[in-house]
């Protein structure tokens, strides 16, 4: 992903959005056409409407700056309670304010393109079930799964064992289940990248549809970290320590 220090004043909107698509994210939030009207400046446009340019251009500018990717090897020697933190702070923040942009775009060039593109219409059933699953299952993880976890890290810290069982009987009975969702979910987006080509637009696609498709590779790259940091990663560790502290 491009960054850069400060936004040119010669770029257009939609040049911007070209940049880096994530903007496209803080353009609709004010109202801005970054399709249609994306010849325009973006201090025009901000004079035009009333906005306060440099708000924008703060959130346009935090939208642009890479954020820092932890290495592999630091995932596997976290606390486990650390791990947790993460994957809820990172990834499931992610999905939860990726999710009412990313319907939205579908949504949008549905209407637009779905004549002659009508493989749009199963692209956003497709992700719009991926995004109530998904939904349901952080809130199981965030209420269930994941504070058993972190009770096991804190009593391995403090080396004391638990005695009393989790009201779910053995981790793996939570685990299981949220594995088979991973699949679930894992499979409904191989599906979206086979129709999409790989989330290739076609050449009549506007801005709205390159950016679209350009947020869906992107979730599904997260989705694919957040689903490994799990299954290969917390899972595994949390089963053997149940294993070495519960009585």
């Amino acid at each position: 992903m491009t960054a850069i220090q400060e936004i040119d004043n010669n770029l257009t909107i939609g040049k911007i959005v070209a940049i880096n698509y994530r903007t496209a994210e803080v353009f609709k939030k004010y109202g801005i056409d970054f399709c249609c009207k994306g010849n325009l400046l973006l201090s025009d446009v901000c004079v035009e409407k009333g906005l306060d340019y440099e708000t924008i251009e703060n959130e346009v500018m935090a939208k642009m700056t890479n954020a820092s990717l932890i290495p592999e090897g630091e995932y596997k020697e976290m606390p486990l309670d650390v791990l947790v933190n993460h994957i809820e702070h990172t990834h499931h923040v992610y999905v939860r304010d990726s999710i009412p942009t990313l319907l939205a775009f579908l949504n949008k060039i549905c209407k637009v393109h779905g004549e002659r593109h009508p493989e749009l219409n199963e692209v956003y059933d497709l992700f719009d079930g991926c995004a109530h699953e998904l939904m349901g299952h952080m809130i199981k993880e965030e209420t269930i799964l994941f504070p058993a976890i972190k009770q096991l890290a804190i009593a391995n810290q403090q080396e004391h064992p638990i005695v009393k069982p989790f009201f779910f009987g053995v981790l793996s009975n939570p685990i299981n289940m949220m594995k088979s969702e991973h699949a679930t979910e894992g499979d409904r987006f191989f599906r979206i990248a086979e129709i999409t080509h790989n989330f290739m637009p076609p050449a009549d696609g506007c801005t709205t549809y390159r950016v679209a498709f350009q947020q869906l590779n992107e979730f599904q790259n997260d989705l694919f970290q957040h689903i490994h940091l799990e299954n290969n990663i917390l899972f595994p560790k949390a089963l053997i320590l149940e294993q070495r502290i519960c009585n």
